[in-house]
């Protein structure tokens, strides 16, 4: 017997990455850091990404940024919520390369502190992140959901 999945949206980011800081192409892959330099979220919680996280981006397949067949992104940052409340965020996941337009599918994880938003820590949480330009700005959008 099959089990449906259900999910919950939790939050919707947009996470501003302007800069990219190319590190190149050694034995495990192309490297290249994606500074996070702010951005902002709402949903089931509201508030700001603060500036100074990255995305520590690592293509596999190939020498060049070009030549790549998938990717891994590893990204940590923070979340002020609008009363004050400091978020961990790590956000882990994959990219194949080879289809156009595929989706980044990962797996974040969250370390809120004790109180109102203790409960991030605990589930199973999914994301889909698609890169845009907004206002001149390059960054990812992502959509986060809580597996029920």
């Amino acid at each position: 017997m099959t089990t449906k999945l259900d999910a919950e949206l939790i939050m919707e980011l947009r996470v501003d990455c302007p800069e990219r800081l190319e590190v190149g192409a050694n034995d495990w892959g192309y490297l290249r850091a994606i500074l996070i330099s702010g951005g902002s979220f709402h949903g089931k919680l509201n508030g700001t990404v603060v500036p100074g996280g990255a995305d520590w981006n690592m293509g596999h397949g190939g020498d060049s940024e070009d030549s790549v067949t998938s990717a891994t992104v590893f990204a940590k940052y923070l979340l002020k919520t609008d009363d004050g409340v400091y978020i961990a965020i790590e956000n882990l996941g994959y990219k194949s390369r080879v289809h156009e337009n595929s989706v980044i599918a990962t797996m974040p994880t969250f370390h809120a502190p004790r109180g109102k938003y203790e409960w991030l820590n605990y589930g199973v949480y999914v994301a889909s992140l698609n890169g845009s330009v907004k206002d001149g700005i390059r960054g990812v959008d992502i959509c986060i959901y809580k597996m029920l």
